[in-house]
């Protein structure tokens, strides 16, 4: 069963997504109780949301490196 993604940096933006992890707070809530499907699920859903929000950071501050 996949193991949480939490990185202990617990931040929710605007729409209750976790900034650390990229899970929605609702799907935080759920992961205690998810079987490994919907685990699996909620880990690309995670993944996509921070790979949006890097290519988001970047179009938005082109000159800054979001690694550093």
């Amino acid at each position: 069963m996949p193991e949480s993604p939490c990185v202990r940096n617990c931040c929710l933006d605007q729409h209750d997504c976790c900034l650390g992890c990229g899970r929605l707070l609702s799907e935080i809530i759920e992961w205690h109780n998810a079987d490994g499907m919907r685990r699996g699920a909620i880990l690309d859903l995670a993944a996509k949301r921070l790979t949006q929000r890097q290519q988001l950071y970047v179009l938005r501050h082109p000159a800054a490196d979001p690694s550093e």
